[in-house]
């Protein structure tokens, strides 16, 4: 028996607010949807983030529309949780995804934690978040124990987990039941197949690359999906590669050499199919940040889809060269750009409440804005009654 594992498509990503980018991802999910297809796999499973926001705009809602068409057609049953990004941290909040439970989506929700296909345990819980940790543990441990009597258990979930997130983490490697064979899991964007427990342990990572800080490992790893044959004692998990719409090129520059290596990248940049992403980091002395712009925008302008110039000023003395960064930060600015994925105006006004409060002595009021905030929306579990 073999099966698909995908996670943290974000269909409607429009990343940089470019509609090109968003029809990237578009076209990535509907790659891998055919290519599943032809694998004649025996289920699917998607590990969370299906969606960029809670509210999917109607191209996202149609592009998984007919993806979940062409899966029923081909009588290849989904199934899937609830991301991060799916969700309303709001109390009784819905995911996008009991849109398509009547097309055939097998959601594992709250009140429906597992499933049952031929004799396979598939089971797990939507994302929890920190806040919520000791319920996520009692959910993972009550899943555990419904899988007992199974030959193959398969555990579907989409957090942060220590070892690959150390500092953004919501669940501990020990906090994970033992007794399954497969860990489907989501959020973390790179790829990983790891041992544990009575099998595998994996992210197969995002399917486009939603932040450029992925590139390095989807140079050396790919992105797609896992093809996952659990047959035997132990899965084997093949990584199937999918190919990227245009190429995201992160690229160092010598201030000092600035002719000669972007027209090096010129070069490189003119042989593409299609106009790519590029991240340049300008590093020197002195840099003529004018000069610089005039430079890129005459030479790429035309064959990029996008420019991302970044400066780092290094500033020589007897001892040692120190690099200090010239762009801005503002952290109003910063809290409002990371935030906006949660779609939630009200958890962005909190932490700017927050924010200015730092520079005060008394921490009386953070902490009775934080209660506040706390028994508003998570003065109890979020649950889905009608699902």
């Amino acid at each position: 028996m073999k099966f698909a594992h995908l996670a943290d498509t974000h269909l409607g990503y429009r990343q940089y607010g470019l509609f090109e980018r968003e029809e990237d991802f578009y076209h990535v999910f509907q790659e891998i949807i055919d290519n599943i297809i032809e694998e004649r796999v025996d289920f699917v499973i998607h590990s969370g983030d299906l969606f960029e926001i809670s509210k999917p705009s109607p191209n996202a809602l149609l592009v998984f529309q007919e993806a979940l068409m062409k899966l029923n057609d081909a009588n290849i049953p989904i199934y899937g949780i609830p991301g991060n990004h799916d969700i309303i941290m709001r109390k009784n909040a819905l995911p996008p995804q009991i849109l398509f439970r009547k097309l055939g989506l097998k959601l594992i929700s709250h009140n429906n934690p597992f499933y049952i296909q031929d004799n396979v345990f598939i089971g797990g819980t939507p994302y929890h978040s920190k806040a919520h940790h000791d319920k996520l543990v009692d959910k993972l441990q009550f899943v555990s124990k419904q899988s007992a009597e199974h030959d193959k258990r398969i555990l579907v979930i989409h957090q942060g987990i220590d070892k690959y997130l150390p500092f953004e983490y919501e669940l501990e490697m020990a906090e994970i039941p033992t007794n399954f064979n497969y860990y489907a899991c989501g959020h973390v964007h790179n790829r990983i197949n790891d041992e544990f427990g009575e099998g595998k342990l994996t992210y197969p990572g995002s399917t486009e690359i939603w932040k450029s800080n992925e590139v390095s490992d989807y140079k050396k790893k790919g992105k797609g999906f896992f093809l996952v044959d659990i047959g035997g004692d132990i899965p084997e998990v093949e990584p199937i590669n999918v190919d990227m719409m245009r190429e995201f090129i992160v690229k160092d520059i010598d201030y000092r050499k600035i002719d000669e290596e972007f027209l090096s990248l010129e070069k490189d940049v003119e042989v593409l199919k299609n106009k790519p992403v590029l991240n340049i980091t300008i590093s020197g002395e002195n840099i003529n940040r004018t000069d610089v712009y005039e430079k890129i925008n005459e030479i790429f302008s035309k064959i990029a889809l996008t420019i991302r110039p970044n400066f780092r000023n290094i500033i020589k003395n007897e001892h040692t060269d120190v690099i200090i960064s010239n762009d801005t930060l503002d952290a109003k600015s910063i809290i409002v750009n990371e935030l906006k994925h949660y779609d939630n105006e009200d958890i962005t006004n909190l932490a700017i409440d927050l924010l200015n409060e730092l520079p005060k002595e008394d921490m009386g009021n953070s902490k009775i804005i934080t209660e506040k905030f706390f028994n508003d929306y998570f003065d109890r579990e979020i649950k889905w009654d009608d699902i």
